[in-house]
């Protein structure tokens, strides 16, 4: 896919004025300032010396001044990098070849180092003879440190040119994350207003939500899981959300089932992306149904022995850091395993999160989605254990919302299991456990496959 110029994001952008841009604690930035804090950013580049075309890496939280400066990057045709918050950042530097490191500790506090990386890596000088724009961002990174997608800048926000609605949006997933960039991208292109929120707890987000009427929610559906149990529908008040999105990893049917009952004319709509392929065209069968319609818009499809195979216009050009995954026609082995249904598919799990039971498949998410259903589990996490009979068995560590004996809960777990799945599903050991079965981008974890479970990006719709 060639994309056109990006001069018509620029033009949205002036065109907006006095709308509300970006919302932050209690400042507002409208679209005008917002141009006028790109302009700013333009001459501080100039003054640091950093030609257009340059990779310059950000790491902070979303704030007015992070973002101008992606933009200005970006429209500046250099190649932008977002970095994580709680991680030693110099290998990702690395990676990209980085020559320039801003560290922004809020909106208007920020520190700069200039780097020197040596020759570009032959894609990236590409995209520099091209004067295209560029963006990087990190796989999750599992065992140690992320794999580095290049995008097309161009091409990526090409996907926004149609107009839509515009909505007032919390982004939730952080900047160095490909679904929340999509949020921030596709809110401003349709004159929408992006909402930072604070910290990605529930309080703060039910707060936000409240305080600044926020219409669509991108999360995962571990936040969406959180969320329901926190009861803070009945200490804030949600009623401005129109629409939640949804990504990242399964979704347990026990949970959306929860959220239709919850948020009563609220859509739920399930995203799907990967950090290769960017956020890619879904469609819902309906509100209460985990299939959904994959492709259309420069992206196909197709099922090789029950598991997702995508070619989308919008995939990475390669990683800076690692061989490309693309066969020789451009197709990328999502490693999603998923049943069909006509024109619909239902994501069931990764296939290395797969546990073999004497030959008989279990995906974790069914199992976790049927603990959930029990009164008092807050949260369960599922995964394969050795066992020398039968190759694996079904383990299972739950969070309890108050205490109860182990002998019981165990006793409990195992009648609603033995009555809702096939025996070889049930758990045969269960452990209690405190904290969060989470990654810092809201993704379920679990011991003995990759670390983090499913792949995604929730991204507004």
């Amino acid at each position: 896919m060639t994309a056109t110029s990006p001069s018509w994001f620029l033009r949205r952008l002036s065109e907006f004025g006095d709308r509300d841009a970006i919302v932050h604690g209690e400042a507002t930035l409208t679209y005008a300032q917002l141009g006028a804090r790109m302009e700013e950013w333009r001459r501080i580049l100039d003054e640091r010396g950093l030609p257009a075309g340059s990779v310059v890496a950000l790491r902070g939280d979303y704030s007015p001044g992070i973002c101008a400066l992606f933009l200005a990057v970006a429209f500046r045709r250099g190649v932008v990098v977002g970095l994580p918050r709680q991680e030693d950042v110099r290998q990702h530097l690395e990676a990209v070849h980085a020559e320039a490191f801003f560290d922004f500790a809020t909106s208007d506090d920020w520190s700069y180092s200039a780097l020197s990386p040596g020759p570009l890596p032959p894609m990236l000088k590409r995209l520099r003879d091209r004067g295209t724009a560029g963006l990087v961002a990190f796989t999750s990174g599992t065992t140690g440190h992320g794999k580095a997608a290049l995008f097309d800048f161009d091409v990526l926000i090409d996907r926004y040119r149609p107009a839509r609605s515009p909505l007032r949006t919390l982004v939730f997933l952080l900047l160095d994350h490909l679904g929340g960039i999509h949020t921030m991208l596709h809110t401003l292109a349709h004159g929408g207003t992006l909402v930072i929120g604070g910290e990605r707890r529930v309080e703060d987000v039910a707060r936000a939500i409240e305080r600044h009427r926020v219409e669509l929610l991108p999360t995962t559906p571990t936040f969406l899981r959180m969320l329901l149990m926190s009861r803070v529908r009945e200490r804030y008040d949600l009623a401005s959300l129109r629409l939640i999105t949804y990504g990242t990893e399964p979704m347990p049917s026990s949970t959306l089932q929860a959220l239709r009952n919850a948020f009563v004319g609220v859509g739920l709509k399930q995203t799907y992306g990967l950090t290769e392929l960017g956020v890619l065209p879904t469609r819902s069968r309906s509100p209460d149904s985990l299939w959904l319609e994959l492709g259309g818009m420069g992206c196909d499809v197709r099922v090789v022995d029950g598991v997702l195979w995508v070619r989308s216009d919008t995939a990475m050009l390669g990683y800076l850091n690692a061989p490309s995954p693309f066969d020789e026609d451009g197709w990328y082995n999502t490693h999603d395993a998923v049943e069909v249904d006509g024109p619909y598919i239902r994501i069931l799990g990764r296939t290395n999160e797969l546990i073999n039971v004497g030959g008989q498949k279990v995906y974790p998410s069914e199992v976790e989605s049927t603990l959930l259903e029990l009164d008092n589990i807050c949260d369960a996490t599922v995964r394969g254990e050795a066992n020398a009979v039968t190759g694996q068995v079904v383990v299972a560590r739950v969070s309890l919302a108050r205490p109860e004996d182990q002998e019981s809960l165990e006793r409990r777990i195992h009648r609603f299991c033995r009555s809702r799945l096939a025996p070889y599903k049930v758990p045969v050991a269960v452990e209690i456990v405190e904290g969060d079965h989470h990654s810092h981008r809201f993704k379920k974890v679990r011991d003995g496959a990759t670390g983090i479970a499913g792949r995604g990006s929730p991204a507004p719709a």
